[in-house]
């Protein structure tokens, strides 16, 4: 009998494998694609030579991520490669605002009115920066905080809407910065602990930056895979799991999925019926002739591009695709240029690039032209550098990756008291009905992204069933 099954190859199921390994527990992962990977995956999605990642990209929360700094991934071919600047917002006008490793050049980058403001409102949280991130990221009871005094100042900060955050500022420029932040997790600016996902992806671009992994998002998978084979972990792809019987004996299971398909495979019945699942994307991989020819000279060196002219505009787009269950005319989108960090992504001379605008939840249209519409806005020209494009809705989303419901990336909608509390309102997130299955995917907290910390945190959880067992 093993100490403990995993199914779902995603980062978080891949990091908690890795750490139940780590601690002398015997282990077999089971995934039903012929890779590893889940949301960190890189392919050839459109020409020969140019290497694309069918989901995240930029990995802010990935090298501020506790649970992956602890872990040797170098040894195992994980590099981290900075574009020259983080992200960059650009503007209609042919300016932008930045977000640099440097608070001064960021602050400047938002104009003199609001500069102070700025310096004010991350310099005190970035001096702990370490601590508040594992504090953070740890929540809920899965660790003491090491500094509650800092974590209740994040607080404070944090848990109110993103629009009381915005009140500290007088310029539009660092208020559709902030809106663009927080649509990163395609939550309505006005609910709750939405000023906390803007600081926290702030702060990330500060403390570390918002790298891509050399060779692709693969890479972060990779370097798990390699590490858990090492510790003695058993991996076995190309294995559909539909029912716990076809999994062997263990004495815990450990879901890196939804919860739909927990309940479905786990016999829980409606369990998890009040848990709602969020809007989609439409994603564009593009292999490209040249550079993106950005008006704003910033956009031109940074890894990530914001594209959103104005608070209003963000906002607006947030509520088609969330609330009014259209695509917006103008979809806020979040860009990333791995080839400006990773010239080995793309032949020479060439890049690769990719963008997506927010969709309603299973949506069928194609919102192409309108994406291509907001970059030219942007980046006049754009159409004549696209040499191939690979499209993606939310089907697609979906076929690619189960725990996208829809084609939500977020494996869940992170908005209202889902944002915080997920995917039951829970002291124990990790749990389930059955004493011996857990959940470790991006529908616990901390929540969406690949940083790994579901799966380090559902792996505390299990560890302390099975020295109790």
């Amino acid at each position: 009998m093993l100490d403990a099954v995993v199914v779902g190859a995603g980062p978080n199921g891949l990091t908690a494998a890795v750490e139940l390994a780590r601690r002398g527990f015997s282990v077999a992962l089971f995934e039903a694609h012929s890779t590893v990977g889940g949301g960190a995956r890189t392919e050839e999605l459109t020409l020969p030579g140019f290497r694309h990642d069918p989901c995240s990209a930029a990995h802010p929360l990935g090298i501020n991520s506790p649970a992956f700094r602890a872990l040797p991934l170098e040894r195992y071919g994980l590099e981290w490669l900075h574009a020259p600047l983080p992200m960059a917002h650009p503007f209609p006008d042919g300016t932008a605002a930045v977000l640099s490793r440097s608070v001064a050049e960021t602050a400047a980058s938002f104009g003199p009115r609001d500069a102070g403001s700025y310096r004010r409102l991350v310099k005190p949280l970035l001096a702990r920066w370490d601590t508040l991130a594992r504090d953070f990221m740890s929540l809920p009871l899965t660790a003491l905080p090491r500094d509650p005094v800092t974590l209740a100042r994040f607080g404070l900060v944090g848990l109110p809407p993103s629009t009381w955050l915005m009140r500290r500022f007088k310029d539009e420029q660092i208020k559709a910065v902030f809106a663009g932040l927080v649509a990163h997790v395609m939550a309505p600016l006005s609910g709750p602990a939405t000023s906390a996902v803007g600081l926290v992806f702030a702060l990330a671009a500060h403390a570390r930056g918002w790298p891509v992994a050399r060779g692709g998002s693969q890479s972060v998978s990779d370097a798990l895979a390699a590490y858990l084979t090492d510790l003695g972990g058993e991996i076995h792809t190309d294995y559909e799991v539909k029912r716990l019987d076809d999994l062997p004996p263990a004495r815990a299971y450990v879901f890196d999925t939804s919860p739909a398909a927990l309940a479905r495979i786990a016999g829980f019945g409606d369990y998890y019926a009040n848990y709602r699942y969020g809007p989609s994307v439409f994603k564009i991989d593009y292999a490209l002739d040249g550079p993106v020819p950005w008006t704003a000279p910033e956009a031109r060196t940074a890894g990530t591009v914001q594209i959103g002219a104005s608070r209003a505009e963000i906002g607006a787009a947030l509520r088609a695709a969330s609330r009014e269950g259209r695509a917006p005319d103008r979809p806020f989108m979040i860009t990333v240029q791995p080839s400006v960090a990773d010239p080995t992504r793309a032949p020479e001379g060439k890049h690769v690039f990719w963008a997506y605008g927010h969709v309603p939840n299973g949506w069928s249209g194609d919102l192409t032209d309108a994406i291509e519409r907001q970059l030219e806005r942007f980046a006049p020209g754009f159409r004549d550098r696209v040499l191939a494009r690979a499209t993606a809705g939310p089907a697609e989303m979906a076929a690619r990756n189960a725990n996208y419901v829809g084609g939500d990336i977020a494996c869940g909608a992170a908005s209202g008291l889902q944002l915080m509390l997920r995917p039951k309102i829970s002291l124990f997130p990790y749990h389930t009905p059955h004493p011996a299955v857990f959940i470790c995917s991006s529908a616990t907290p901390p929540g969406p992204g690949v940083h790994g910390m579901s799966g380090h945190n559902a792996a505390k959880a299990v560890w302390r069933r099975l020295r109790q067992t």
